[in-house]
This record gives structure tokens, sequence and C-alpha cells, in this order.
């Protein structure tokens, strides 16, 4: 008994030994008939270090044609190279130039949002130069730098307003010109030529108003602050120290009559007459 008992154990051990390897044989045949017809699993890198993996179909030169890429972010898109088109999961889609898995050369970006990009890409990042046109009407054309812009660029708001000049990921900084649309009825504007930092005003700069004033000097956090001159539409002109927008320090204020005050100045107003060329009648302070 004991000796059939055996035998029929060893059988059922032979069978699903002989069972397994068939399976893995069969595993191994399907793989490698997919590898031979162009079946591929790929990961790269983005230009910002991000991570790319494609499971998919490959031509001749391990370009993705058909499948999947999934992106360290969260987000999925469907290949589908016969097509021309990367379809992901938030609605966008991307026709143009690739590189593998990348996008890279000239290609456009249609956003779930309604945004568009057009222009130069690498390292599956917009890189070069491009056109981004917002859902809400405002567009930038100008350099880009791992999808943010960097560079010199012209940003035209919906309401007519415009910048140009450098931008610094995605923030004005440096030179730059701004006109600012106060009245989109009427297309009435103010202008700023100076410099930026981190999207404000600072540094060197002059502001000319709708009515004609104008100040020239420092700015710091996009308020006039340390030296400067300010020249009003009436022919006051004031010369000295600013700040938060205001008169404030040491400084000479002018009349047009051809008064002239020196001295110093708080909040906008003069506290310490220190000079008076008695030209002309006395100003009203008041």
């Amino acid at each position: 008994m004991s000796s059939k008992k055996s035998r029929r154990r060893r059988s059922f051990r032979s069978i699903l030994a002989t069972t397994l390897i068939c399976a893995v044989v069969a595993v191994i045949i399907v793989i490698a008939v997919g590898y031979f017809m162009g079946l591929r699993y790929v990961a790269l890198e983005t230009a910002d270090g991000g991570k790319v993996k494609f499971f998919g179909w490959v031509d001749d030169l391990g370009a993705p044609l058909r499948g999947k890429i999934v992106y360290s972010i969260g987000l999925i898109a469907d290949v589908d190279r016969e097509r021309d088109t990367v379809s992901y999961s938030d609605g966008s889609s991307y026709s143009g130039g690739m590189e593998g898995l990348l996008k890279s050369g000239d290609g456009r970006m249609d956003y779930g949002n309604g945004d568009v990009y057009e222009g130069a890409w690498r390292g599956d990042m917009m890189n070069g130069s491009g056109t981004y046109t917002y859902s809400n009407g405002d567009v930038y054309v100008g350099e880009f730098v791992n999808s943010k812009k960097n560079g010199h660029g012209v940003y035209t708001w919906a309401n007519g307003s415009v910048y140009e000049g450098e931008f610094v990921d995605d923030l004005r900084c440096g030179e730059g010109t701004m006109k600012i649309c106060t009245n989109e009825e009427y297309q009435v504007f103010e202008e700023y030529a100076g410099t930026y930092e981190n999207d404000k005003k600072s540094g060197s700069g002059r502001y000319k108003w709708s009515n004609g004033d104008v100040y020239e000097g420092e700015y710091k956090d996009d308020v006039c602050s340390g030296q400067g001159v300010m020249r009003w539409a009436n022919g006051e002109v004031y010369e000295g120290e600013f700040k938060d927008n205001m008169p404030n320090g040491r400084g000479k204020y002018s009349w047009p009559g051809g008064r002239v005050y020196e001295g110093v100045f708080e909040n906008g107003l003069i506290i310490r007459v220190e000079s008076d060329n008695g030209v002309g009648e006395e100003p009203n302070l008041g």
C-alpha cells in the first residue's frame, strides 16, 4: 500500500512541475514574440528630472507607436503615433515632434483647461521659443526653459495691457516696459519702463500716469522708495527722498510760479522748511 501511495505522490509532483515549466515556457514565448513584434517597457527622465514610463509598441528605431505613458506626477497618456497624437488623462492632447517618449522639436499642446501652447519642446517640456495662449485671452510670446517663462518675452493681457522684457521662472525680472490699461473701454494706459524683481518694480524706473504725472527714480517692492523726481502735470516738482510712494525725507519742492522750498518731508508733507527762495506767491500747503 505505501508503495502505491508514494508512486501517486511522485506522479502528482511530476505533473505539477511539468505544468509550471510549461507555463513559464509559454510566458517566455509570449514575451519573446511580443518583443520581436515591438512590444516594449521603457523608463526615461524629463528635462526637470521627472519620471516617464511607457508600455506598448515601438517602431524599428524604438520610438513609441501605440501604448500608454505614465508620468511621475500622476498623469497617464495614450500614444498613437499613426494619428500623430498623444492624449492625456486630464483632457489635454499633443501633436508634433517626439524623441522616443518625450516631446521634442516643434509641437502643439491643447490643454484640458483650454490653454494652448505652440512652439519648441525638449525633454518633454517647453524649451525654446513659443506662444502660450491662455483660455482667458492672455497671450505670452517668448522664451521658455523647462515649461516656465525664462528670457525675453511679450505678455499681453486680454484687456490690452502689455509687458515686454525679461522673465525668470514665470516672473518679471530684469529690464522691461509695461503698459497698464486703466480703462479698457477707452483704452487709457499708464506706462512704466525700468527694472523688475520677483514680478515687482524694483530698482530704477520711470512711471507715467494717464493724467501726465511722471515719476523717475528708485523703486522697491512696487512702490516709489529711495531717491527720485516727481513731476505733476500742473507743473509742480518734487526732487528728493521717497517712501511708500510719497515724499519722505530730505527734498526740494518747486511750484510753477518759481517758489522753491527745501527741507524735510514726511508722508508727503513738508514738516521743516530749511530754505525758501522767496520767489512768487506763498504756496498753499493745505
